[in-house]
């Protein structure tokens, strides 16, 4: 995990690509056919080209078998009647609409799990549908279809990252604090529906010196064991180069060669260790790459290139299952900028490789995510930033044929705890980033760092917010406009109404516990308006303690209920107080409502506080709410760009609507606050 972004534009030009891959019986001996035993091969077709009349293709012819193939002949009927009037790497004849491709001298041995490609250029009139059906050397390609990469993908939906153990930078991958991985965990995760794993893993710290930059055995048999626990479980597992990418490669600008060779070396070492794992281990070429010192993001993109190049080489030309195993290669900073997209699709182009797969992270729109701005609430903003997002990955990648992995997503807030959002508007992002990630066909890897998925437990640390996710996997799910409705105890109980957001599905009944409430009495629909009834909120308040006095949940035609909480509230009470920057408390009564965001002004007005462009401070690094201690802490980080002896007034923003203002003022290490 690692968030960067930063804008160039690149172009490509247009890519139509059609794969074929398909089975057939190879034989040893040019024109020969097979005795008795057959070994699978596949045979990729792309269009690299078009224009009126014209186009070109590449062609690969995988031998996913363990013989080789000495002498090929690969036959074909066109679909459109195509000719072909050029071809490299191959001898390619046509007559009528059989076309047959014979090998060059010096391409005529297929190794066992080998690659041979070739390439010409045609003529169409009328259509130029791509080939369907290949026959080698005499027998015909039609038996165990070996799978697609982007039916591989589909199939690797939905993903889990067991992030902060074989990645963390220290000697052991506890050092983090997540226990040691087991056999279990990988079965529980199993067990909650996930289809594949994300293994980071970062090698800094196991890996001697140059020039071979050893990496030490018993590290590389561990991460060998996990991914054959997680291959037992019939899980996808993904493995890749992951801090090291800030670690060392980012240095990469000032020291091509240094870093080149240490990257080929870890990727030669762990492709010949990986080689005879099954086609469901998966492998990324690096975690979020950046570069540090460049002359610009041209350079970098650049650097990118040469990286997944030299990585798709070493693995592809380690044979075995490496010839056609899934390789996944990111953007730069795993961004979804269109600039980053497309020097990506260039790489692509020019990889000509059926099993690539490109892979993008997200964190939600960085406002909302951290919270921070007044970024409250998953509104339009938010929303347009993830479709946006997942539209420019699916109109570069997967409406070509080349699938992508959203590897990581999630939301900043969570690098301190899940609460930095308000749970309901955490929740509907979940919601809808699922369901939009589904329509793109986008597979997705929850980043957990083992704050989400209780590791010894086995149990969701906060079942509501996977309940979600989980189905958000196949349906869409009704929310609301929030699931706090708040009666002032100060004030007679009035009728509360609330905007439900129905997401294509119907509003079925309201219920409280296992007992569903009456319509017209409890309370009363129209349209997308629920009005819960003064009567049933006098009911269910009860004493009107201050806090939660009851858990409603509006039901609907599919997906998950969506909790309301009836609550309780006055205005909160703030009181004077002393400290220091390191230590500075405002004792809050809170009487029910809850803390949303918190603003910091001068009294000239100018903004004051980290990210004073704006006045709306960032929750839990600047300030944070203790329910239980019944205070508003400001933090060390909030002082430090405090100017001294200069007032400061704060504004608290309070989930029911509340605002209340309170000043302070530093004088060196000391703080002053009072509420006048």
């Amino acid at each position: 995990m690692f968030g960067l972004r930063s804008k160039t534009r690149h172009r490509i030009g247009a890519v139509a690509a059609g794969f074929a891959t398909l089975a057939a019986g190879l034989v040893v001996g040019a024109g020969r056919p097979a005795a008795a035993e057959t070994t699978a091969c596949g045979v990729a077709y792309s269009v690299t080209g078009q224009w009126s009349g014209g186009f070109t293709a590449e062609v690969a012819v995988h031998n996913l078998g363990g013989d080789a193939v000495d002498g090929w002949r690969l036959s074909w009927e066109w679909p459109s009647g195509q000719r072909v009037d050029h071809a490299w790497n191959a001898e390619v004849t046509t007559s009528g609409t059989q076309a047959t491709a014979a090998n060059a001298g010096y391409n005529a041995a297929i190794a066992a799990n080998g690659t041979v490609t070739f390439g010409f250029r045609g003529s169409w009139t009328g259509a130029n549908t791509a080939p369907t059906s290949f026959a080698l050397n005499g027998v015909r390609c039609a038996d165990a279809k070996a799978p697609t990469a982007a039916q591989q993908v589909a199939a690797m939906q939905p993903g889990w990252n067991l992030g902060n153990t074989l990645d963390s930078t220290g000697s052991d991958e506890t050092s983090w604090g997540n226990p040691r991985i087991t056999k279990s965990l990988l079965d529980n995760v199993k067990a909650q529906g996930f289809k594949s794993v994300r293994l980071p893993v970062t090698w800094s710290a196991h890996t001697g010196p140059a020039p071979d930059y050893t990496i030490e055995p018993a590290y590389l048999d561990r991460v060998k064991e996990v991914v054959g626990w997680a291959l037992q479980d019939d899980l996808y597992v993904m493995v890749n180069l992951h801090h090291d990418s800030w670690q060392w490669i980012w240095n990469m600008p000032g020291d091509r060669a240094g870093v080149l060779a240490r990257y080929n070396a870890l990727w030669t070492q762990i492709a010949a260790a990986v080689k005879d794992f099954g086609p469901k281990l998966v492998l990324e070429s690096v975690n979020e790459p950046q570069f540090t010192g460049s002359t610009g993001v041209d350079q970098e993109e650049q650097l990118l290139h040469e990286l997944n190049a030299s990585f798709r080489d070493i693995v592809r030309g380690s044979g075995s299952g490496n010839a056609t195993r899934l390789l996944v290669l990111p953007t730069l900073h795993t961004s979804g900028d269109q600039a980053h997209l497309d020097a990506l699709a260039n790489s692509f182009r020019a990889f000509n490789d059926p099993y690539l797969v490109a892979t993008i992270h997200n964190y939600g729109y960085w406002p909302f995510s951290v919270n921070v701005a007044g970024g409250t609430r998953f509104d339009a903003t938010v929303q347009k930033d993830l479709t946006d997002t997942f539209d420019r990955a699916y109109n570069t990648f997967v409406s070509r044929g080349i699938p992508v992995i959203v590897g990581e997503y999630g939301l900043l807030g969570f690098d301190r705890h899940t609460g930095t959002i308000e749970q309901g508007e955490k929740l509907k992002f979940f919601e809808y980033f699922g369901y939009y990630a589904r329509t793109k066909k986008l597979t997705t890897m929850l980043w957990d760092n083992g704050q989400h998925f209780d590791r010894t437990a086995y149990t969701w640390r906060d079942p509501e917010l996977f309940a979600q996710i989980k189905s958000s996997w196949t349906t869409r799910s009704g929310t609301a406009y929030s699931d706090l409705i708040f009666s002032a105890k100060s004030t007679p109980v009035t009728a509360k109404t609330l905007t439900l957001n129905l997401n294509g599905t119907r509003f079925q009944g309201l219920r409280q516990g296992t007992t569903d409430l009456v319509q017209g009495r409890d309370y009363t629909v129209s349209g997308d308006q629920l009005t819960l009834t003064a009567a049933l909120i006098t009911r269910l308040s009860g004493a009107r303690e201050y806090g939660t006095n009851a858990v409603l949940h509006a039901r609907f035609s599919q997906g998950v209920p969506w909790r309301i909480n009836l609550v309780t509230r006055d205005t909160p009470i703030l009181s004077n107080a002393t400290g220091t920057t390191s230590s500075f408390a405002i004792p809050t009564t809170f009487r029910g409502d809850q803390l949303a965001t918190m603003e910091a002004k001068y009294d000239d007005g100018t903004n004051a506080g980290p990210h004073n462009w704006t006045s709306f401070k960032e929750f839990d690094r600047t300030f944070a709410p203790n329910y239980t201690a019944g205070t508003t802490t400001l933090t060390s980080d909030f002082f430090a760009e405090i100017q001294d002896n200069a007032r400061v007034t704060l504004t608290f923003h309070y989930w029911s609507g509340e605002k209340l203002t309170y000043y302070i003022t530093k004088s060196g290490t000391e703080v002053t606050g009072t509420t006048a």
